[in-house]
């Protein structure tokens, strides 16, 4: 048989069988594949491709839906995380100490489905229970891996751990103190810039590895699923910010890839100590992220500019890195990661960096360690994580005592469907 007739008939045989896979005849199907592959008539990869093709359409035929004409496809996804905190702070040069932290909480409960409506254009909604948010509902039509359109509520383009990583891939269970700070809401010190809004966002790449994404999206961030999602915006909003991001996948032999990516976001009105009066806020993002065989490295920096960021009468460019490398053995990956954040007068408490910590009064500056593991059960869809860490903020700004310490352990247990 040569070797055009050869590919047709694989075709064929596979256009069969996911016509009549079912899950009671999948394990009829496999063994079917395997006497095909003992007499020549299919490698091992086009076997490999009709098994994966298999599975998608066994799980496919296992969701009911409304049966509209547009529908193709309906997938569900789920992540549950359960997380353990232990930390404790201690303040210089006071024995009145905050309250440890010692508990057992759920972090995410995360339930999606995305509706394939055929010729390019995609839906999805994924609503996280734990946190009684949306992580996601949008409208999406691709052209071709050049252009793909984004329409409704995701992340913007900017950060390394807050919108390239998934929060199921996380190595050192949560995210730096410079992404929380850089990031997380604006509560008179952290800048609140990244992470969920609202708007029109488009990204692509190229074969040759270069990819690109821009958005024009409300100003601010987007955290309750009622009012901050479906607001029609007042004030302190009535404005757009801008994204662009730019970057470079490449590999470099059998074993060795790299990611390299810069980003920038402008948003009018979200600077300052008050927002929406007259106050501009400028973020930067640059990271890399090298990986051969089992180690990785990772490499990330912030960087901003704002208006009156200190006070009415100074302004303020914050500024945080981290450098993480991790080793991956069998079913164990080891991560070392440290991180620092510099306020720039506008100041930053333990608490704003590190999730779940004590919090330890305003500072200037912010560093943590942490060192810990990652047992991989199946893969990233069942697995547990333990790490120790060591977090220190110093240089008051307030006046108040002028170091605080953060100690403790977080672990998780993670499953992905």
């Amino acid at each position: 048989m040569n070797l055009r007739k050869k590919s047709k008939f694989a075709a064929l045989i596979a256009g069969a069988l996911l016509q009549v896979v079912s899950p009671s005849r999948a394990q009829d199907s496999k063994a079917l594949i395997d006497v095909l592959i003992q007499k020549g008539i299919l490698n091992q990869e086009e076997a490999t491709r009709i098994e994966k093709e298999m599975i998608r359409s066994v799980a496919a035929s296992a969701v009911s839906t409304s049966g509209t004409k547009s529908l193709g496809k309906l997938s569900l996804s789920g992540r549950l995380q359960i997380q353990y905190a232990g930390l404790g702070t201690d303040i210089s040069g006071t024995t009145a100490d905050p309250v440890n932290t010692s508990h057992f909480f759920l972090r995410r409960i995360y339930l999606g489905a995305k509706a394939n409506l055929g010729q390019g254009w995609t839906s999805s909604i994924n609503y996280d229970f734990a946190g009684s948010t949306f992580d996601e509902a949008k409208i999406s039509w691709t052209k071709n891996d050049a252009f793909n359109l984004d329409i409704g509520l995701r992340k913007v383009p900017f950060g390394l751990e807050e919108w390239y990583t998934s929060s199921g891939s996380l190595k050192a269970i949560e995210r730096t103190p410079g992404t929380r700070y850089f990031v997380e809401a604006n509560n008179g010190r952290r800048l609140g810039a990244g992470s969920y809004r609202v708007g029109v966002y488009a990204g692509g790449k190229s074969a040759s590895g270069l990819f690109y994404n821009v958005a024009l999206t409300n100003p601010e961030r987007n955290e309750d699923a009622i009012a901050g999602v479906t607001s029609a915006g007042g004030a302190t909003n009535n404005n757009a910010a801008y994204w662009g991001n730019l970057g470079y996948k490449g590999k470099s032999g059998d074993k060795f890839t790299y990611v390299l990516s810069a980003s920038v976001g402008l948003l009018p009105d979200q600077g300052g100590k008050t927002l929406g009066i007259g106050d501009d806020l400028t973020v930067y993002n640059a990271f890399a992220d090298f990986t051969s065989g089992g180690f990785d490295l990772q490499l990330e920096y912030f960087g901003s500019s704002n208006q009156h960021g200190v006070s009415n009468t100074k302004n303020s460019k914050s500024s945080a890195y981290s450098i993480q490398p991790a080793y991956k053995h069998g079913s164990l990956e080891y991560v070392v990661r440290y991180s620092s954040v510099d306020s720039d007068g506008r100041g930053i408490n333990l608490s704003d960096g590190i999730r779940s910590a004590p919090g330890g009064g305003t500072m200037n500056n912010l560093s943590e360690w942490y060192f810990g593991f990652t047992y991989f059960f199946r893969g990233n869809d069942v697995k547990w994580q333990l790490g120790y860490l060591l977090g220190e903020s110093n240089d008051t700004v307030t006046g108040g005592a002028a170091k605080a310490k953060t100690t403790g352990v977080r672990s998780q247990m993670q499953v992905n469907f």
